[in-house]
């Protein structure tokens, strides 16, 4: 966009009247104001592309004119014109955020120089606005991590108080619940926006090499180190930084991490010279910090200054009801990025899919998704696109039938006991089970003696008999 719209403020009636007829040839619409006031008074009444403002007015000075444009519509440019040649003025100018400055009596082509350098700016300007706006758009909550059910919704509370805010967060969950999706997602929807987001894996690094990742190196700081590097703290200055996998840190590495925390500075590897840096900090971690830390694992005054604001996403089987609106949006995707026919999933299979327990999480049902429409040779997928999960789901299913469960019990019971030693084991392992079993329909039927004797298959006095033996209480709540 180019300058459209000029205010003009100095109290000299010339310096008005020549600027007016000059920038209007220039195709640009003028306002003049004769004193600060009425420049004020014109700024809040319109919308102004570029102001140029006389250095000393009365009511108020260019100066707090400058200040005052600066607080209210920060991203309107201003030039400030001064008749003092010294460059005091100019320099006060240009540290309030003045644009340009120019020193009266100035050359009109100076002025045309400076306003077409300042249109270019504003389009500039205006392009890096509108590309935060589609990134904003792009990394909205709700169009990036999927999901309607009430644990998702909790974590959109979360995020939209977070956000907004500078506070450093520690997101947990298991592997392949999307930390860096949603660390990136607090980024783009933070006032960060428009500055670097930067991520590194802190298991993926080796530990020699991780400290030069992250806090750069002189050169010949070491063997192989051959120029100066910035580090992803120097990178991300202004912006984010993502630490994946923290709980990987060494100790080592995390006293120097700790150290910029708290005063938000570093040392380069083989270096002197102290850095001040400006980085948000969000961390993840599959692994129980408080844990590590009672093992001496995890510095404890690390764990506190990065766990100020805890995240927790929740793990894909407990918020089944989300799958099938997952599965619908990892099948566009695979159809967009990987140019695949396949046009929808039937609902057999959705039900399939809500039935695995998914241990990889939204990682593993996006590479199953993908899967499935690259070999699948239909329209629609279907149970038959999900053989090998069908099977495992059996599989599974019979794993936690009740026989299954009771020889998994007796298993590990009787691993800890010598078998050739006991008498009656039949007798003493029927008596277990058989208390708990009364109990258990006693309680279904509020202890209605005659319906749970039915629905044991045993006379009443039988179980009046037991149930005396067994010396179990009877509950009518």
């Amino acid at each position: 966009m180019s300058i459209r719209r000029i205010l003009v403020a100095d109290d000299e009636d010339s310096i008005r009247w020549v600027l007016s007829k000059a920038l209007g040839k220039q195709g640009h619409k003028v306002d003049l104001a004769a004193d600060g006031d009425e420049a004020l008074q014109l700024f809040r009444r319109n919308q102004y592309d570029l102001a140029i403002l006389d250095i000393k007015m009365p009511k108020p000075t260019g100066l707090e004119l400058l200040d005052l444009f600066q607080q209210e519509r920060p991203e309107m440019l201003v030039i400030i014109m001064t008749a003092e040649s010294s460059m005091k003025n100019a320099v006060e100018a240009m540290k309030r955020g003045a644009y340009d400055y120019l020193t009266k009596p100035f050359d009109l082509d100076e002025l045309d120089a400076i306003i077409l350098k300042a249109g270019k700016a504003t389009a500039i300007s205006d392009q890096v606005t509108l590309l935060k706006d589609e990134l904003k758009e792009h990394y909205q909550f709700e169009r990036n991590i999927i999901g309607n059910s009430q644990p998702m919704q909790e974590v959109y509370k979360q995020l939209g108080r977070i956000a907004p805010s500078d506070i450093t967060v520690l997101i947990t969950g298991e592997s392949g619940t999307g930390k860096e999706l949603v660390a990136r997602a607090i980024h783009f929807n933070s006032p960060r926006l428009g500055k670097p987001f930067l991520a590194i894996n802190c298991a993926a690094i080796p530990r020699d090499l991780l400290e030069s990742e992250l806090f750069g190196h002189e050169k010949g700081a070491f063997t192989g180190a051959t120029e100066r590097k910035a580090g992803k703290f120097e990178q991300a200055d202004g912006g984010t930084l993502f630490l994946d996998e923290i709980g990987d840190m060494s100790l080592d590495l995390q006293a120097k991490l700790l150290r910029v925390l708290q005063e938000k500075e570093l040392t380069r590897t083989g270096g002197s010279q102290t850095l001040q840096v400006n980085v948000r900090i969000v961390a993840a971690t599959n692994q129980d910090l408080k844990r590590k830390v009672a093992d001496k694992e995890f510095r404890e005054d690390l764990f506190y200054r990065l766990n100020v604001m805890p995240l927790e996403l929740p793990p894909l089987r407990e918020r089944r009801e989300d799958i099938p609106l997952l599965a619908r949006y990892f099948l566009q995707k695979a159809r967009d990025d990987l140019h695949v026919s396949t046009r929808g999933i039937s609902d057999e299979a959705l039900n399939l899919l809500q039935k695995h327990a998914w241990p990889g999480n939204v990682r593993e049902l996006e590479n199953t998704i993908q899967r499935a429409a690259l070999l699948s040779p239909d329209q629609f997928l279907t149970p038959a696109d999900f053989v090998s999960l069908g099977n495992e789901i059996s599989r599974q299913e019979n794993d936690n039938s009740l026989e299954a469960l009771v020889h998994n019990k007796l298993s590990a019971s009787l691993a800890q006991m010598d078998v050739n030693e006991l008498d009656n084991l039949y007798e003493m392992v029927l008596h277990q089970m058989e208390r708990p079993l009364i109990q258990i329909v006693l309680g279904k039927t509020r202890g209605n003696q005659v319906r749970t004797a039915e629905i044991l298959g045993i006379n009443r006095n039988t179980l009046r008999k037991k149930i005396k033996t067994l010396g179990i209480n009877i509950s009518r709540d």
